[in-house]
């Protein structure tokens, strides 16, 4: 399978680099190792992230496309769907199969058909329109269901301009 995977990946980001996708810039952290991207993320306009450049860790199983990789953002993101260690909790990077918790249908889990491509659209989707009910960062969530135009837009507007600072490091 490794091969398999290696082969996609290799044919995945040889297609990002000829076709760029608005949003979104990925690449090899080691040009060794096709198992580890980095990606950064432009936060999507009209956004409160906005004008902002994400750094994150793309990082594919050996058995990709079977199983998900795990997305982690570098830089600093305050958001209800990003951990305070900045992993990345959407719906199409769980395991395949059933919920156990009976939240998510399988068809809305990881599928081997989701590539770079549409795991970077539904994570700048993701910071367009937070999930709520599914936080991964619950003081995120609760800032941004009780006060989203105050504490919440001012923590995310740090962060932005953090990003700014560090997109030129």
């Amino acid at each position: 399978m490794t091969e398999q995977s290696s082969l996609l990946l290799r044919k995945q980001l040889a297609e990002l680099n000829k076709n760029p996708v608005e949003g979104f810039s990925a690449g090899l952290v080691d040009d060794d190792d096709i198992y580890q991207w980095e990606v950064v993320v432009i936060g999507p306009q009209d956004t409160l992230f906005e004008g902002g450049f994400f750094k994150a860790t793309l990082t594919f199983p050996r058995d990709y496309p079977l199983r998900p990789p795990k997305l982690k953002f570098v830089t600093e993101i305050w958001h209800p769907n990003v951990a305070k260690n900045g992993d990345v909790c959407i719906s199409i990077l769980h395991e395949p199969g059933e919920d156990k918790y009976g939240y998510e249908k399988p068809e809305e889990r990881w599928l081997p058909i989701h590539t770079v491509e549409t795991i970077m659209i539904s994570v700048i989707s993701m910071l367009a329109d937070p999930n709520g009910d599914s936080a991964a960062n619950v003081d995120a969530a609760k800032e941004w269901r009780d006060d989203p135009k105050g504490i919440f837009k001012k923590k995310v507007a740090r962060c932005v301009r953090r990003s700014q600072d560090m997109a030129y490091d």
